[in-house]
């Protein structure tokens, strides 16, 4: 597990300075910090207004000998990078579901003057719930798993064609956390 940690963060350029796991009596909430710099050619398309996508995944897996672990709970948060060239002004929409280019669903709307105010709000995530107390009951050992990646998926298609096996697209970082062990502290 740690030899793909660190391949991860070789490509990708990528660190998670900061993974917080709370447990209250409203359910397990995650608050993290990722740290990264945006290449030049995500730059580049950024600034001639192709939006860039960001998703962040955790599932919670509670371990069974006798079977595959099983899921207990799952969340996404989908972030979408912006730039208005007529009001000079970047967007951020956060959702919980895909933001598709045919609309954008129920999301929150966020605006910044620069890219690195942006970039700030992309990379930090504060008590974002990821699990109710319910799902949490079920007993045994439990595995937190998390990941953050750019999306190239979301790239208009020649971008997605131009991005194979470019690693200027590839940005992406794991980590996983025993909770058992976190809530025994």
């Amino acid at each position: 597990m740690l030899g793909a940690a660190i391949a991860a963060r070789a490509d990708a350029r990528a660190d998670l300075t900061t993974l917080r796991v709370e447990r209250t009596d409203e359910g397990l909430f995650l608050s993290a910090q990722v740290r990264f710099d945006l290449t030049s050619a995500v730059q580049d398309a950024l600034l001639k207004g192709i939006p860039v996508h960001f998703v962040a995944d955790v599932s919670v897996m509670r371990e069974r000998w006798y079977w595959y672990d099983q899921e207990v709970a799952s969340a996404q948060r989908y972030m979408r990078v912006a730039y208005q060239p007529l009001t000079r002004r970047w967007r951020l929409n956060t959702s919980a579901e895909p933001l598709v280019n045919a609309g954008l669903g129920v999301s929150l709307t966020q605006h910044y003057d620069s890219l690195a105010e942006t970039m700030a709000a992309v990379q930090r995530l504060q008590r974002w719930k990821i699990a109710n107390p319910s799902e949490l009951e079920s007993g045994g050992r439990q595995m937190l798993n998390f990941r953050f990646r750019l999306d190239s998926t979301q790239l208009p298609r020649t971008f997605q064609i131009g991005a194979v096996g470019q690693s200027d697209w590839h940005l992406s970082v794991e980590r996983r956390i025993d909770l058992t062990q976190e809530a025994s502290r």
